[in-house]
């Protein structure tokens, strides 16, 4: 048998804050929205002949959604490592590591604040970006002074690193 690659899976990294998030989005669809929708399903049954009944097959649409969800959710908070930005400062040596909030100057002198976060967390509007992107690859295990390249659509891209915190995260 040819030697065949086993990839490991991408470990699933969360703050505590996106912890917090996933665990209420997973309660509310548990406890209110399915429940809910479960009630809406019993009574478009109720109303005779399901073949043509849009809102019995709209709330087993609806259901399935939410039965997804809870999965997705169950698994990822089953499998997730849930590390905390302050407690990572006490490794941190100065490095940038998962949870990190970095300050960089771009190549045109503009400074950018950009915080090291999973998957799930991702906002380009607070600057949250994902530790697997190519941008939080390259600035993971950087120190104040280092500069980073990593590629974009554009090209490469140099950034310095100007500084590095680690605060909780929201």
């Amino acid at each position: 048998m040819p030697n065949q690659k086993t990839e490991k899976p991408t470990p699933t990294y969360l703050t505590p804050g996106c912890a917090r998030k996933l665990r209420a989005e997973l309660k509310e669809i548990l406890y209110q929205l399915r429940p809910e929708m479960v009630k809406t399903a019993a009574w478009a049954a109720s109303n005779g002949d399901r073949s043509e009944n849009a809102d019995y097959h709209y709330a087993k649409r609806k259901l399935r959604q939410y039965d997804g969800r809870i999965r997705f959710l169950t698994k990822r908070l089953e499998e997730a490592t849930i590390v905390d930005p302050v407690e990572q400062q006490k490794i941190a040596n100065g490095r940038v590591l998962f949870g990190g909030t970095v300050t960089v100057e771009n190549e045109a002198g503009e400074e950018k604040v950009f915080s090291i976060v999973g998957a799930d967390e991702l906002d380009a509007s607070r600057g949250y970006i994902s530790w697997v992107s190519p941008i939080g690859r390259a600035l993971l295990g950087s120190k104040v002074g280092d500069t980073v390249s990593f590629m974009t659509p554009g090209g490469l891209t140099e950034l310095e690193i100007i500084s590095v915190e680690y605060k909780t995260l929201e």
